[in-house]
């Protein structure tokens, strides 16, 4: 018998899968933070414009 165990490749599968999510996630965050930008603008000119009020 010539048996020869190969290496179980689970936990690299699992880590590269772990990368590709965390690399997503911080794509997605990084695309939406200037999707606010002129709206941060226009509440620096004019407060009124916030619906967030005091």
């Amino acid at each position: 018998m010539n048996d020869v165990q190969e290496k179980d490749k689970f936990w690299i599968y699992v880590a590269g899968l772990v990368l590709a999510v965390v690399a997503t996630v911080v794509m997605i965050k990084s695309g939406e933070h200037d999707k606010f930008e002129s709206t941060a603008k226009a509440i620096a000119e004019d407060p009124a414009n916030s619906a967030y009020r005091k």
